[in-house]
């Protein structure tokens, strides 16, 4: 019997690695898809897409009709205002429990959150996250749903570290947090590979999960810098940014981004993210549920995403 999953996201850096290993494991992927949305890199894998839109309730109808899951993989981690991230990231998942609600059978909800969520005060996006869960938590159906909480996710084909990667392959590695700072990674085929087994043992009540890539205590600025500048075999000079450069530079950012109708990725809030003292997360509670543990370290999972950032 087919099992279908209905994913969201399925064609940014995260959701394309799902996709992949969904596709590999059996199960029927309808991806909701905006029609501007490029999908050219999952060519080959067999997808039902269905052309639609976070804010379109009438296609997450059809997009979670007959699902036995939902994985919510979609959001947005570019804006300033509060508003701006929760059209996506908060209106996006009410919509789509509003659809569910409407059905007989309820599929299982799995939504891909963040760390951050677990401090909200920290910036709009953080809130963003949290608001999410707490939407999953007051669902007024009786819907078996997890919330992953991952800290921060690299692998081939993010764009958002490449370029701290680019400017240690010149020598040069902008520190932006603090000195004693420590924050947790994870490599996207390990995040995967907790949404599958997620999705075949599957939990007995609403939960929400923190996970990393094993490490202890997490890293330090410094830590990283030295596993990138082994990898590629060279000294590299540690420019400390100062925060009130960083400041600045946002602030900044933010003028151009307006002034040019987009959304930035630096901004004050990300840059509270950033300097915030303590992204230390445990897998404790999930290896608990599902008996996952991650298997990609840092040395081997940085070769891996600098092999796409070097042939770039």
């Amino acid at each position: 019997m087919s099992r279908t999953i209905a994913l969201t996201g399925a064609t940014g850096f995260i959701g394309s690695t799902l996709t992949r290993r969904l596709a590999i494991s059996g199960w029927n992927i309808r991806a909701l898809v905006r029609p501007t949305s490029t999908r050219s890199h999952l060519d080959g894998i067999p997808v039902q897409w269905l052309k639609g839109d976070l804010d379109d309730l009438d296609s997450l109808r059809r997009f979670v009709r007959n699902a036995d899951v939902v994985l919510h993989c979609a959001g947005t981690v570019r804006g300033v205002s509060a508003k701006q991230f929760n059209q996506v990231n908060v209106e996006g998942v009410a919509r789509l429990v509003h659809a569910i609600a409407e059905l007989h059978d309820l599929p299982r909800f799995l939504l891909i959150s963040s760390l951050a969520a677990r401090e909200p005060q920290v910036s709009p996006y953080a809130a963003s996250k949290r608001r999410a869960e707490e939407v999953l938590a007051a669902a007024p159906v009786d819907m078996l749903w997890t919330a992953f909480r991952p800290p921060a996710v690299y692998g081939p084909r993010d764009r958002e570290l490449l370029p701290l990667f680019q400017w240690i392959g010149r020598g040069i590695a902008p520190v932006l947090g603090s000195v004693d700072a420590r924050f947790s990674l994870l490599y996207v085929e390990d995040l995967a590979e907790a949404a599958l087994l997620w999705l075949q043992r599957g939990c007995r009540k609403a939960s929400v999960f923190e996970l990393h890539d094993g490490q202890p205590n997490g890293y330090s600025w410094q830590e990283v810098i030295d596993v990138a500048a082994c990898l590629y075999g060279r000294r590299v000079f540690r420019l400390k940014v100062p925060e009130p450069m960083l400041k600045v530079l946002a602030d900044l950012n933010v003028l151009v981004a307006r002034a040019m109708g987009s959304k930035p990725m630096l901004t004050p809030g990300k840059v509270r993210e950033i300097r915030h003292p303590n992204w230390v997360c445990s897998n404790d509670v999930l290896n608990r549920a599902i008996g996952w543990s991650p298997k990609v370290c840092l040395k081997d999972g940085l070769r891996m995403t600098l092999k796409m950032f070097c042939a770039n």
